[in-house]
């Protein structure tokens, strides 16, 4: 190993966020309708997102931070129930309001990197169907192109949809998600449309604009024990994560100017059970594992585009590992730009505490604290200064503790 590492130039610095995690009062989505149906139902026990982070009128303030701390990027998303509350309807006074965010993040200093689809839909999609009807992929398709006629002139780069997989997986396997479906078979024609819908999304994107669109997917590496395992095992752990990536990536060849990857953690398989260490987790009990991420760099190098991690993070609300987990994941990918993978940007989840879904509030990813009893008041975290020393010189230190 390097005793420290080198990123090129244009090696892009940034953090990540989503609009319904952190703007509020995402009032026209199935997500908000969800949340005020079900925050007191014993099987979903949910608090509202509410007014989240209140991004939506404090972007500028946020931006700052990001411009303070040495970030040269963002990745955000625009929200499409905000945009197009009824079918065939755009909104010009929303439509504006996602400009001057634009806008904003550029006169920070930051490139921006645009999501399209963050899990929410608006409701009267959901309504005819969502992502189980075939209606889904054109609906999908004629909004990406108005996102892309609004906001093509502010955008570095378009993310059509972050996380299929997951959506799917949460919605209709899992039923943690509206529509809180538990049908593996819808569970597939979801993740088949969203798949068709970013296919058709980037061809007619393309004829229009000359902006790189990409797709940003959650990959869980798998593993076996190192010194206990069998070949059962050694079978499952290829065999997931072959579902985990290949199989979900290899229908997208062709249509991708770039992958986006998102990383948080590994899972060891013994006896076909998944058996991780417990000394370095985050809040949530995930398996931090750099080498996880090192080794999905390599894997993913065979599909020559270039790539980003698009988002890598964990709920840390001591701030206990975070710095040392941003050094860890870091030295992981200065190895795998030294090897030859063509890596171009990081992208840290999250640049501030925000709503994490189905679990609230309490998961606290931010490099930011949002206090949620002090008028949501922003307050850096020691972790923070790490990265943005990182983000200033473009070096890692392995030895910087």
């Amino acid at each position: 190993m390097a005793d420290r590492y080198y990123f090129p130039e244009d090696f892009l610095w940034g953090t990540a966020i989503s609009a319904h995690q952190t703007e509020g009062y995402n009032t026209n989505s199935d997500w908000w309708r969800w949340e005020e149906n079900k925050a007191f139902d014993q099987k979903y026990p949910l608090e509202p997102s509410g007014e989240a982070c209140d991004f939506y009128s404090r972007f500028d303030e946020d931006f700052r931070l990001a411009n303070h701390y040495n970030q040269n990027a963002i990745r955000l998303s625009v929200e499409w129930a905000r945009i197009e509350p009824r079918p065939g309807q755009f909104d010009q006074e929303e439509i504006n309001h996602y400009r001057s965010v634009l806008i904003a993040a550029h006169e920070h200093g930051l490139k921006t990197f645009v999501t399209l689809h963050h899990f929410t839909n608006p409701v009267w999609f959901a309504d005819m169907g969502g992502w189980h009807s075939r209606k889904s992929i054109p609906a999908f398709v004629s909004y990406a192109k108005k996102c892309a006629e609004f906001f093509s002139d502010l955008s570095d780069a378009f993310i059509t949809i972050n996380e299929p997989q997951v959506y799917a997986l949460q919605s209709y396997t899992n039923g943690m998600w509206p529509p809180n479906k538990i049908n593996p078979f819808q569970s597939y024609l979801v993740q088949f449309n969203m798949i068709q819908a970013h296919r058709q999304a980037y061809d007619e994107l393309k004829k229009i604009i000359d902006v790189p669109v990409g797709i940003a997917k959650n990959i869980v590496w798998y593993e076996t024990d190192p010194y206990r395992s069998n070949i059962i095992d050694r079978t499952a752990a290829r065999i997931l994560n072959y579902l985990n990536d290949d199989f979900y990536i290899w229908p997208l060849v062709g249509k991708l100017d770039f992958l986006g990857l998102n990383y948080y953690f590994t899972n060891r398989v013994r006896n076909l059970r998944f058996d991780n260490p417990t000394d370095y987790v985050s809040d949530m009990g995930w398996w931090i594992n750099p080498g996880g991420l090192g080794n999905i760099l390599q894997k993913l190098k065979k599909y020559n585009v270039p790539l980003y991690i698009t988002e890598n993070g964990l709920a840390d609300a001591e701030d206990k590992y975070r710095a040392h987990f941003i050094r860890d994941m870091l030295i992981a990918c200065g190895q795998a730009v030294l090897s030859g993978v063509d890596l171009r940007g990081y992208f840290h989840w999250s640049l501030m505490d925000n709503y994490e879904w189905h679990q609230g509030f309490w998961p606290r990813f931010g490099l930011v604290e949002i206090d949620r009893v002090d008028n949501l008041k922003r307050k850096p975290r020691r972790s923070f200064e790490y990265y943005a020393k990182v983000c200033q010189n473009g070096i890692v230190e392995v030895d910087d503790n």
